[in-house]
């Protein structure tokens, strides 16, 4: 159990609200989409920030699918990892206000199962590609990994992989909610470069 916790607690590193603060001058949760995840980081702070967000989210999911190895504990590592994502979706330092699991996933699966990761992330790029939306991009992560758990079952528990995806669905409501709205932006709109703010100190996320 506590192991867990610790997974959780990794998770709950606030990435992109951190530099938002600290080198832009801003809570990045009032910009943009709203969301502190390396999306919106992008969005808002430009591709060295976005990486940088990018790189520690998935960061802590492989930290937390890795500490069994760790800590000699005989917990499942996507569990653990999925604690980490539960962090990084609330996040206890954050007021429980975080992003949308898709970097940390990503961080837990390089871990606890590449075939895995290879599956959920071909799904996700591929289907930004197709229809230009990230959302859609985001929840087939979760479908993919359902759909790959009952074609092979000892992948990992089909009800866990169904709860997440029924997860991702709740995360990306607003997504849905402005896609109904018809005011939901493609990867591709140029509008969202009207969200970009420059940093607020000679710092390297310019």
């Amino acid at each position: 159990m506590w192991a867990i916790a610790a997974a959780y607690f990794i998770g709950s590193i606030p990435t992109a609200l951190i530099i938002g603060k600290l080198f832009f001058g801003v809570d990045i949760r009032d910009h943009g989409s709203n969301n502190p995840g390396a999306t919106n980081s992008l969005r808002v702070m430009g591709k060295k920030a976005a990486l940088f967000v990018l790189v520690i989210d998935a960061g802590k999911g492989a930290l937390a699918a890795s500490l069994p190895a760790f800590l000699f504990v005989s917990v499942d590592p996507l569990y653990l990892g999925f604690a980490a994502v539960i962090g990084h979706c609330f996040p206890i330092f954050a007021g429980f206000r975080g992003g949308k699991a898709i970097a940390t996933t990503a961080g837990m699966l390089l871990i606890a199962n590449l075939p895995l990761f290879f599956v959920a992330y071909l799904s996700f790029v591929l289907v930004i590609f197709l229809t230009k939306y990230v959302f859609f991009g985001s929840i087939s992560v979760g479908l993919s990994l359902l759909v790959y758990s009952f074609i092979i079952p000892e992948t990992g528990p089909s009800l866990l992989f169904g709860l997440f995806t029924i997860f991702l669905f709740y995360l990306h409501r607003s997504n849905i909610r402005n896609l109904i709205l018809g005011i939901e932006p493609k990867i591709n709109d140029k509008n969202i470069k009207k969200d970009r703010i420059p940093p607020s100190g000679s710092l390297p996320f310019s």
